[in-house]
């Protein structure tokens, strides 16, 4: 399979009055894609540990210090040259035959209240044939109805606040696609992580982490992505969860000042030293 190299990763500087108690979770996952070189970086010098959670993502733990303090999280990766793949045919199964470990992400949650939406979802799309063209009518529908705008919402701002809206940022459009699909009955799941601009004009803004969705059709999970309502090369996960409660990037028992948070997802070369794209997202040949 041929494979394009990749830099990814994320700085975080805060700014804390006293020792706040820290959770990170930036660190792609390691098993998923081939990893050439990863590590943590922290100025001044900072114990981390790592913890595991519920869904088996895998962050950092730590003291933030009082005062200025910065960690960064810095990988070169290889992925498939490749977009998300796909099965049209991939059919949707009866809750009864789902895997015991999938039937958690049928439920509503605190971003994804599937049962608030439920009544809308069975008017747009209970006539339509379960399994993988639902998830696509599903996803051009939010992809139409919730309008990105960038920094445009707050933490508290769920998939009802969305659908009712019309508008939101990328993790407000898969809770939205999220709870549709589970007033489905169609397991879904939201995704933190990187996405690089590969093969598609770059973003006139500045790069971020991206939240992107699975749905679980067949005997395996699927990836959709509303915001871009498009297969795409380069979709890196970092966590997987219920919605963005799970897969919080930063989570600090405090209340530390984020001075700057820099996102890099971008191809390079195997030593990490980034390539010149032109305007279709390819390396530019020297």
């Amino acid at each position: 399979m041929t494979t394009r190299t990749l830099t990814i990763g994320a700085s975080f500087r805060h700014v804390a009055q006293l020792p706040t108690p820290t959770l990170a979770m930036i660190e792609h996952k390691h098993d998923e894609v081939e990893t050439l070189s990863s590590g943590w970086t922290t100025t001044p010098d900072i114990e981390m540990t790592d913890y595991t959670d519920l869904y088996g993502n895998v962050g950092k733990r730590f003291i933030m210090p009082a005062g200025e303090s910065v960690y960064e999280y810095r990988a070169v990766v290889k992925v498939p040259d490749a977009v998300d793949e796909a099965d049209l045919d991939a059919p949707q199964l009866d809750v009864a035959d789902l895997p015991e470990d999938v039937l958690p992400y049928l439920w509503p949650s605190r971003y994804c209240q599937s049962d608030v939406l439920g009544r809308d979802a069975w008017n747009l799309f209970g006539d339509m044939e379960p399994g993988y063209r639902r998830c696509m009518e599903i996803s051009n529908f939010v992809h139409e109805r919730v309008q990105y705008r960038t920094g445009s919402t707050m933490s508290w701002y769920t998939a009802v606040d969305a659908f009712n809206n019309g508008y939101g940022i990328c993790r407000d459009l898969a809770h939205t696609f999220i709870a549709l699909c589970r007033a489905m009955n169609i397991p879904a799941r939201y995704v933190s992580g990187y996405l690089p601009d590969m093969d598609v004009p770059p973003l006139p803004v500045e790069m971020d982490f991206h939240a992107f969705t699975e749905v679980y059709l067949g005997d395996r999970w699927w990836t959709f992505d509303p915001r871009h309502n498009a297969r795409r090369k380069g979709h890196i996960v970092i966590s997987r969860g219920r919605d963005a409660v799970d897969c919080a990037l930063a989570t600090t028992f405090g209340n530390p000042w984020l001075k700057r948070m820099i996102v890099t997802t971008h191809e390079s070369d195997e030593q990490g030293n980034l390539l010149e794209l032109d305007g279709q997202g390819r390396p530019v040949q020297g």
